[in-house]
């Protein structure tokens, strides 16, 4: 528990800065946007660097935390049940993925896992960056095929990255 408190703590001020700049902060946006054309479905990208002392004492896993920004981030309140939020916690080197109901009707729902472990490796690997541009594309994809679009489509949630 405590070597968690200091990966945290150390996360925060030290590794969370140099990684997540503006610069792929704007990427990452113009990614969502093009991943999201052509299907009816919502991606969020939401990257946390640690979680609160609180959080850690109560021993809140990185799956849990997903899901309390899903709701949250109100993921869940588009107008098909599409929203795809792909969660980071760069602390534990957690990656995970909360997609809504609309999403884990169909057989798209079998390919999470396989972008799931797609994206760990690249983190693992150190590449951020490409990862998450693969794992935005990816998304978009596997929503394309489908989830497909009957017509135009609003855009429900922001394209930017939520950074916590």
């Amino acid at each position: 528990m405590i070597q968690r408190f200091i990966r945290h703590l150390w996360c925060v001020y030290w590794q969370a800065p140099r990684i997540l700049t503006q610069r792929t902060r704007a990427v990452f946006a113009d990614a969502i946007t093009r991943a999201e054309i052509g299907h009816a479905g919502e991606i969020c990208l939401v990257i946390e660097a640690s979680l609160t002392p609180w959080q850690l004492w109560c021993g809140l896993s990185a799956h849990e935390r997903a899901i309390e920004v899903f709701f949250r981030q109100r993921v869940w309140d588009t107008e098909h049940n599409s929203g795809l939020l792909i969660y980071l916690l760069l602390a534990d080197r957690a990656v995970e993925i909360v997609a809504d109901r609309g999403l884990c009707s169909s057989e798209i729902s079998r390919a999470w896992p396989d972008l799931l472990g797609t994206l760990r490796k690249s983190l693992s690997a150190g590449q951020f960056e490409s990862g998450c541009l693969a794992a935005i594309d990816t998304a978009g994809q596997l929503m394309r095929q489908h989830f497909p679009a009957a017509g135009p489509c609003k855009n429900e949630l922001p394209n930017d990255v939520e950074w916590l």
